[in-house]
């Protein structure tokens, strides 16, 4: 009998060890999803764009296809490769942080340039669309977008955890991957379909309350997405300008990173109303305009190596 309640408590304490080993796995998972905030958000705000101008039917199998793509780069691809780096190489991870960034703040310019200046896309009336082949196109023009994300994503969050273990290490980035992952393609299929669902309720809504409410659906989601296209943006050079002044100080290039942190001193100091959120809201706007500044010099350089590419 007493070896019977032996083990019974040696099983409650391994219980209680796994308990608390799993709360610090939670915990860790979602101190390092916010550190990658920014870039889910630009992710959520970018694949809807995907689904654009194809049949409504399609639009959940699409973004299921999405979210199956990003699980695969992140878990298949992406955790074995940072985990490796993390043990034999990590002196490779900052570079590599400063390259996501910068790619974030190309992006970010890019899209701000566009704003201003679009392109028009040809339309060709004598070939109807072949929606079958734009899908697959799609799908896999997004899946590489995600692709760049989703390593960018896998990168912060390596270097944001504070674990005892490899181990523990992998499962953080692995719960971090499915938990962003399920954020950003569930927050996609509710914004693909809100103005179906907004139609829907303004048609065959009981009553009146819930028929105005389908009409408002209707008529702000294009404002709404705009709003989280924009806020998208302004997340990618935010993030992407912070990771590149991060990562030059690592490397002792801290003079940036210096007038950032004072001005934002200086802000907290000034004023008696909000000053933890009115100081990170200026150190915020000088990494995005640093990103901004990096970004355009990208774009320049990179419009210019396309130009001389072409004409060689």
């Amino acid at each position: 009998m007493s070896g019977l309640l032996a083990l019974l408590d040696d099983v409650a304490a391994l219980t209680k060890l796994a308990a608390a080993q799993l709360d610090d796995i939670s915990a860790q998972a979602a101190k390092v999803g916010v550190k990658t905030a920014g870039v889910l958000i630009d992710d959520t705000a970018v694949t809807p764009k995907y689904v654009h101008g194809l049949p409504a039917a399609r639009e959940l199998p699409i973004v299921w296809q999405i979210a199956r793509g990003s699980l695969f780069n992140k878990l298949v691809i992406l955790l074995p490769i940072a985990m490796l780096l993390n043990v034999f190489a990590p002196w490779m991870l900052p570079p590599l942080l400063m390259i996501g960034g910068a790619y974030l703040c190309y992006e970010g310019a890019e899209k701000i340039w566009h704003l201003f200046h679009p392109t028009p896309i040809p339309v060709d009336a004598d070939n109807p669309i072949d929606h079958a082949h734009l899908e697959k196109q799609r799908v896999a023009g997004a899946i590489k977008t995600d692709f760049i994300l989703s390593a960018e994503i896998m990168t912060i969050s390596l270097s944001s955890i504070e674990a005892s273990s490899v181990w523990m290490e992998g499962l953080v980035l692995a719960l971090v991957a499915v938990g962003i992952t399920a954020a950003v393609y569930g927050s996609v299929a509710v914004l693909v379909k809100a103005d179906d669902v907004g139609l829907r309720m303004a048609q065959d809504g009981y009553f009146g309350a819930t028929r105005r409410i389908g009409r408002g659906i209707v008529r702000g989601m294009p404002a709404f997405m705009e709003t989280v296209a924009s806020i998208g943006t302004a997340a990618m050079l935010w993030v992407g300008g912070s990771i590149i002044i991060h990562g030059l100080e690592s490397f002792g290039f801290t003079t940036i990173g210096h007038f950032v942190h004072d001005m934002s001193a200086k802000v907290r100091d000034a004023v008696s109303v909000a000053p933890g959120f009115l100081g990170w809201a200026t150190e915020a706007l000088l990494y995005g305009i640093f990103g901004l500044a990096v970004g355009f010099v990208l774009l320049l350089i990179i419009s210019l190596g396309s130009r001389v590419f072409r004409r060689g």
